[in-house]
This record gives structure tokens, sequence and C-alpha cells, in this order.
């Protein structure tokens, strides 16, 4: 007895639609979850013509995040981690939730800067978005989190790594002010 690959397998159009948005969302994490991965490493290692920790703290110093190297620091891990999530298919509501809700405050502290300006929000925003889709479809088959146990997709799942990003960046902006 021979067992069939995935492409094999899906004879109708229905099947075969299923197959393509899988690959879509393989080539969107990946794709996505590797960028926004490359920049924490830029945060927190200067790796690809990055800034490097020092400095890091000390632009979010003068984003008004004091102190800037526990800000600076989270906002590096929160892109490496939840890049690194993503782009594996691993405990996608939770890497979700860190995308978002550290988009969030790239939003806020870009939002002076306008939309479309090259200066402004758009970056993040688009960030922000892709993060919140993924939260609601889910990793696809070719994910690490696909048929485990822990898997977790759908709108509870999605409405539920939105509230948690905006709750964490709500937070994160309450103590950027009164610190």
């Amino acid at each position: 007895m021979t067992t069939k690959s995935t492409p094999e397998r899906a004879t109708s159009a229905n099947d075969l639609d299923t197959f393509s948005a899988d690959i879509g969302l393989l080539l969107l994490r990946v794709v996505f979850g590797g960028l926004l991965a490359a920049h924490g490493t830029q945060k927190l290692f200067g790796w690809f013509s990055g800034y490097g920790w020092s400095k890091n703290a000390a632009a979010f110093d003068s984003m008004g995040y004091n102190p800037g190297k526990l800000f600076g620091t989270l906002a590096g891990l929160s892109e490496l981690t939840g890049g690194l999530l993503l782009l594996l298919g691993l405990l996608t509501p939770l890497a979700a939730a860190i995308v978002l809700g550290t988009m969030i405050n790239a939003i806020n502290t870009t939002w002076s800067g306008g939309l479309m300006t090259g200066k402004g929000y758009e970056t993040a925003l688009l960030f922000a978005v892709v993060g919140a889709t993924i939260a609601f479809t889910g990793p696809g088959k070719f994910s690490l989190d696909s048929g485990r146990p822990w898997q977790r997709q759908g709108f509870v799942w999605g409405a539920g790594a939105v509230v948690l990003a905006v709750a964490a960046a709500v937070l994160t902006l309450i103590l950027k002010w009164t610190l």
C-alpha cells in the first residue's frame, strides 16, 4: 500500500481550494513571520543593518517609552518571538496577539506621521492587520499547530487574540504615559 501526497489526494475542486488556501497561509506566515522576526533581531542584536540593543533602547527613551531598555527589549523580543511563532505556525493565537499588541504601540508611536507618508503608521497598520487575520484564519495545514491537541482557530480564538492584544497594548501605553 502506498501513501499519496497531499496534492495527489486532492481530487475535487473543493480539496484543491482548501489546499491552495493552506499554501497561501504558509506563504503569508513564512514571509511575514520571517520579516517580523528580522525586525526583532535588528532591535536586539543589530542584525540586518539594525540599531542594536543600546541604540534601540535610546530610541525608545526618545519616543517616551521609559525606561527604554525595558520597552525596547520587550518590543524586540515581541517581534522576534511573535514572528518566529507565526513563521512556524506554532501557538498561532498567542503569536497573533503578540504581533497585534506590539503593532498597536507602533501605530501609536508613528500616528503623528500620518498615513501613506513614508514616516507614518502604514507599515505598523499592515503588520497589525496581518496578525489579526492569521488570528482568525488559523495557520493552515502546513504548520506545527495543525492536527495537534493545542491547535486553536476560528472566531472565538481570533477574538480572544484581539482582546488580549488590545489589553496588552493599552497596559503598555498606560505604563508609557505614567512612568
